[in-house]
């Protein structure tokens, strides 16, 4: 049976087209899903009996188990159990513009970036639609709040689950569904060319977020393999392209690692690669693991990062560090979870 959390507004009417009743009863669904936060097909009370029992015979409501929660000043990490064993993370993060979550896309990543630590557990599977609608609503359950903002930038690669990636945001960005504007949701890629190409076209207003992390091809390709495939002199077109269809203002992160990309040379070298695209830079303090020799960059270096990009007039922000208490850099508490079996 299918989890009803993975069906999207436009299944439900289709659903209930096929079973020769009135579409409108997707909102019904929805609201009582989303609005009313039910957890029992019986609990839809305007719904007529018959098409509760469809309901209860094609769908299950099961959730997901939260196995570990580690809490810090102003974040939250959960580690979730799926049906089928399998562990991912989501994280919370609470901003003075609201509360924001990070959610997981795929078991593990395939994308081999050398610094991440989801990337050292490969990928098992994509993630289903319902199991990342239900990072958010469990988590929303459990702080007793509500979320304003998501972005996809957790274990995987989002565009490597597209389709289920896409599913996703319809349920969250819907006005009967989770109802979290689109442009307070953000997909992170590391560069899947093809993929980027086939976003561009649907005219989203979400936004989008490229891991950076290197200046040039050479040092890109050191540091993350999806360089190899998909390099920085063809992925820097596509991203101008798709500034022009879209008139959407790009992000770009860029992990400052001691001694390796956080160089004066290397933002220079930086502001010349983004100079003339509508773009910020968002620099992030490195999450240190045991599992892997890279080191944060110093405060110090980062700010002197930081001015050299603000004087070749590149938009930049140094991100707030969360959570190195709480296992918060992707895979993090998962590798902890999966060594201690």
């Amino acid at each position: 049976m299918k989890n009803i959390y993975g069906m999207t507004y436009k299944n439900f009417e289709d659903y209930f087209i096929n079973m020769g009743e009135k579409s409108f009863k997707a909102t019904q669904v929805f609201e009582w899903l989303y609005e009313k936060r039910v957890t029992m097909f019986d609990e839809m009370t305007n719904i007529k009996k018959s098409v509760v029992l469809s309901l209860k015979k094609d769908f299950t409501m099961d959730p997901l188990k939260i196995i570990d929660i580690r809490k810090d000043k102003d974040v939250a990490k959960y580690l979730f159990e799926l049906q089928d064993g399998e562990k991912v993370e989501a994280v919370l993060m609470h901003h003075d513009y609201g509360n924001s979550l990070c959610v997981s896309t795929q078991v593990g990543c395939n994308m081999g970036c050398k610094f991440c630590e989801s990337g050292r557990l490969k990928k098992r599977r994509n993630l289903e639609v319902y199991e990342m609608v239900l990072q958010l609503l469990m988590i929303e359950e459990d702080f007793k709040g509500r979320i304003s903002h998501v972005v996809l930038m957790g274990i995987g690669e989002p565009f490597d689950n597209y389709d289920n990636v896409m599913a996703f945001i319809d349920i969250i960005n819907h006005p009967k569904g989770i109802a979290i504007g689109a442009r307070h949701i953000t997909i992170s890629t590391c560069g899947v060319i093809p993929k980027i190409k086939e976003f561009m076209k649907e005219k989203r207003q979400v936004n989008l977020a490229i891991s950076l992390h290197a200046p040039n091809d050479e040092l890109r390709s050191r540091l993350m393999n999806i360089n190899k495939v998909y390099p920085l002199h063809e992925l820097i077109p596509v991203l101008k392209e798709y500034i022009n269809l879209t008139h959407r203002r790009l992000t770009f992160e860029y992990i400052m690692l001691k001694g390796i990309n956080d160089h004066e040379a290397d933002a220079k070298e930086l502001s010349m690669l983004l100079r003339g695209i509508n773009c910020y830079v968002n620099l992030i303090p490195y999450n240190e693991t045991s599992h892997i020799e890279y080191e944060k960059s110093s405060k110090e270096q980062i700010l002197k990062f930081y001015d050299v990009l603000k004087k070749n007039k590149i938009n930049v922000t140094i991100r707030k560090e969360f959570g190195g208490n709480v296992f918060a850099a992707c895979g993090q508490l998962r590798s902890h979870h999966e060594e201690e079996k």
